[in-house]
């Protein structure tokens, strides 16, 4: 078997970028993101990308890059709040928007990548959402009919991985990214620290590496927080010490 592991992002994305295809981005606003992957679609000057993901990005970081780049056509998302990039081009009619509900959304994912052809959820039955589509009552109650999301490929960050491709997330960035994985022709994986196999604990695989076919180690991140909150600690001492 060949190595998945890449010396670079550029490597590792090579061969897999092309204009007008659809890319999953795992992370939530800045969090979690696979910064490394998207600086290196924004260098690449693919235009015309559907980009599948919780928000496009925020403040002009992260997939807001690709916005200010005018790479992106078409984003599929449950968030644009505090994104004056996507606003502008949506309103300005250069970037196609569709916004769904934050558990339809990723129910949407999962389903592309368990194979279901799609599900009934009584989620945004009688509003703007549900138009168009296929509207089914059971046991007295409204549903509508959501189809499955499905990616070219998915980029994706993890805390830690091996060789192998199993990866562990820290704590809540792992939101949508295994299911992205799972949903996507082909999924790379940046990672803060590669190990060997054997090296993370069965037990503590968040991602098994059968859906991850190519994985880098990018062991510097921005980590941009984008509202950093804090409260006075109750023994006194400041929040940052």
């Amino acid at each position: 078997m060949s190595s998945k592991v890449y010396p670079r992002v550029e490597t590792a994305l090579t061969g897999l970028l092309k204009d007008g295809m659809t890319i999953m981005a795992g992370g939530f606003g800045l969090c979690g993101i696979a910064e490394a992957c998207i600086e290196a679609i924004a260098r690449s000057g693919v235009k015309r990308l559907t980009i599948i993901s919780n928000n496009c990005g925020n403040n002009g970081q992260g997939l807001a890059v690709l916005l200010k780049n005018r790479q992106v056509r078409r984003v599929v998302c449950s968030f644009i709040g505090g994104n004056p990039d996507l606003a502008e081009q949506y309103l300005a009619g250069t970037v196609e928007v569709e916004l769904n509900p934050q558990g339809t959304f990723a129910e949407r994912i999962r389903a592309g990548g368990a194979g279901i052809g799609g599900f009934y959820t009584p989620t945004g039955v009688g509003t703007v959402v549900a138009e168009g589509k296929e509207i089914r009552e059971l046991d007295g109650r409204k549903y509508v009919f959501e189809r499955p999301l499905r990616a070219d490929l998915a980029i994706v960050r993890a805390a830690v991985g091996d060789t192998l491709g199993n990866l562990r997330f820290h704590r809540t960035s792992r939101n949508f990214s295994p299911l992205m994985a799972m949903a996507a022709d082909v999924t790379v994986a940046e990672v803060d620290r590669l190990v060997e196999p054997g090296a993370l604990d069965p037990d503590d695989v968040h991602l098994p590496g059968l859906f991850v076919k190519r994985i880098v180690e990018v062991r510097e991140h921005k980590n941009v927080i984008e509202f950093r909150t804090t409260r006075p600690r109750l023994d006194g001492a400041k929040a940052d010490e």
